[in-house]
C-alpha cells in the first residue's frame, strides 16, 4: 500500500475509534458499566486511536518506501486487540475470543518493532553508499 493509503486507512481507523469512543460513552455506558466492561472499551478506543495515527505517521513518513508489514501488523493488531474488547464489552463470552487480544497485542508490537527497524535503516550513515568501498 502506497504511503497515502496508510495516511488513509489510519485516518479512518483513529475517525471510527473517536466515533466509538463516543458510542460507548453516551450510547453503551449503562450496559458496559453493568457488565464491567466500560475500562476495556476506554483501552480498546485509546489503543486504535493511538495506533490510526501511528499508521498516518507511517504513511508520512514512508515517502513510498516499503512499509507494508509495520503497516498491516498495525492494522490486523489493532482490530484484533481493539476489536476483540469491543466484542467482550457488547456480550461475546470471553471463552469464544480468549486468544484474539493477545494476538492483538502481540501483532501491535511486532509493528512497532518493525517501525523502528524501519527508522534504524533509514538514518543509517552508511545507506546509500556503495557497499563495495
Amino acid at each position: 500500500m502506497s504511503g497515502e493509503r496508510w495516511v488513509a486507512v489510519g485516518a479512518v481507523l483513529a475517525g471510527v475509534g473517536v466515533a466509538l469512543g463516543a458510542f460507548g460513552a453516551h450510547g453503551l455506558a449503562d450496559r458496559l458499566e453493568a457488565a464491567d466492561q466500560l475500562e476495556n472499551w476506554h483501552t480498546a478506543v485509546r489503543y486504535q486511536v493511538w495506533h490510526g495515527l501511528a499508521l498516518i505517521l507511517l504513511g508520512v513518513l514512508s515517502r513510498g518506501e516499503r512499509v507494508r508489514a509495520a503497516g498491516w501488523a498495525f492494522l490486523i493488531g489493532t482490530l484484533c486487540f481493539s476489536g476483540s474488547l469491543y466484542a467482550l464489552g457488547l456480550g461475546v463470552p470471553s471463552s469464544a475470543i480468549w486468544f484474539v487480544t493477545p494476538l492483538g497485542g502481540l501483532l501491535l508490537l511486532v509493528g512497532w518493532v518493525l517501525f523502528t527497524l524501519r527508522a534504524l535503516r533509514r538514518s543509517s550513515p552508511h545507506r546509500g553508499a556503495d557497499p563495495h568501498v
